[in-house]
């Protein structure tokens, strides 16, 4: 005889059960929905640090779509950005490091930053601005790189992130740092769109006129790994800017036409590269500055597309900048041990940089790059992720 205790017994281990089936089904389903083989955005506590004085952290974005991105205010760099391939399955578009640790002893001091006050080359480290002549460190051969030896990708940034989809980081660039005249107060805006958009934003104010031209140097591989070779790029350029063996631009606008640059139609990178071409050569390969076809003169324009061949990922890049710098890997050199173990192998990442042109205080054909006192520098770029089959 079943007695009424005995009744509510039965039924509180039947709760039980079904309580446990939920629970396992659950569980379930987040293992169908997030692979064991997925990646992962780094530990925001292997980025808790001081440099110079100043409080290092990592900073998380998220947009509706599923996207997540991992900035650090050291060097104000993209860390991580996760994307969805055209199965579905979340890909690590961006080569770096898991740790502040690993970037601060990298081989390669640009994975990912923002680079400051010049993007790009200086010719010998030198400029004449109102008729007087300034002299910046020198740091590539004869030439000055990315702002000198302790450029913007050596500085912390002031951060405060706006919601879960955007992150503003600012920075000081004081009079006289590495050479450049004017207390230099920037902005980088780091915004997740619903779009599906990774969108920067610079601007900056200055109190004396400086030369400024800001970008950020993300080493992209829309596969997560391996070569980039078999991407198929595109790029919205008639022209591109020859340089010399030191990587100096000539001054002149040369026709993509009948050259290993010509980009126009979706082209494989690798498709070409190793050509007998002198530029190629001056380059170790493509690390040159294409001038965008500005359909909208000064306003936005597609410069560029490219696609994973294996993840199906497509990225389109607009911009209201002039140039892009194509630099395709060439200087990588298996040196550095990047996230999830891989290293940083010859030709497994891209950098497809908006910027102003190579060497412009010195190329007077050039878009001029000097910002005055009293007017806003203010530019925008934008990463757009969709897939293909």
């Amino acid at each position: 005889m079943i007695t009424r205790k005995g009744i509510v017994y039965c039924m509180l281990l039947t709760l039980a059960a079904c309580n446990n089936d939920t629970a396992a089904e659950k569980k379930t389903d987040e293992m169908k929905t997030t692979p064991a083989d997925a990646p992962a955005l780094p530990s925001a506590a292997a980025f808790e640090g001081q440099v110079n004085g100043k409080q290092t952290a990592l900073y998380i974005l998220k947009n509706k779509n599923g996207l997540q991105a991992a900035v650090t205010n050291y060097g104000g760099r993209l860390v991580s950005l996760l994307v969805p391939d055209k199965n579905g399955k979340l890909v690590d578009v961006v080569i770096g490091f898991d740790s502040l640790a690993g970037y601060q002893r990298s081989t390669e001091p640009y994975f990912g930053a923002t680079i400051g006050r010049y993007g790009n080359r200086i010719a010998k480290g030198k400029f004449t601005l109102d008729g007087k002549q300034y002299t910046l460190a020198l740091n590539n051969g004869a030439n000055t790189l990315h702002g000198g030896k302790q450029g913007f990708q050596y500085q912390v940034f002031d951060a405060k992130q706006v919601g879960d989809s955007a992150l503003e980081l600012s920075y000081l660039s004081k009079d006289m740092e590495e050479g450049y005249p004017g207390n230099l107060q920037v902005k980088v805006t780091y915004t997740l769109t619903s779009a599906n958009e990774l969108q920067l934003e610079y601007s900056a104010v200055t109190d004396k006129r400086t030369p400024v031209n800001l970008t950020n140097h993300a080493f992209f591989n829309l596969n997560g790994s391996g070569t980039i070779n078999n991407h198929v790029l595109m790029i919205n350029a008639d022209n591109y800017t020859p340089v010399d063996s030191t990587l100096i631009p000539s001054g002149k606008n040369t026709p993509v036409a009948n050259t290993p640059f010509d980009f126009r139609k979706p082209t494989t990178i690798g498709s070409r590269v190793d050509v007998d071409n002198e530029q190629l050569k001056n380059g170790k390969g493509y690390d040159h500055n294409f001038v965008i076809n500005a359909t909208v003169p000064s306003g936005w324009n597609k410069a560029a597309e490219i696609t994973g061949d294996r993840s199906g990922i497509k990225m389109e890049i607009w911009t209201e900048e002039p140039g892009l710098q194509f630099y395709g890997g060439n200087f990588m050199q298996s040196m550095n041990a990047m996230k999830a173990g891989s290293r940083d192998d010859f030709r497994t990442a891209f950098a497809l940089e908006t910027q102003h042109f190579p060497d412009s205080p010195n190329q007077p054909s050039f878009p001029g790059t000097i910002l005055d006192p009293g007017k806003t520098y203010h530019t925008k770029s934008v990463y757009r992720f969709t897939t293909v089959k």
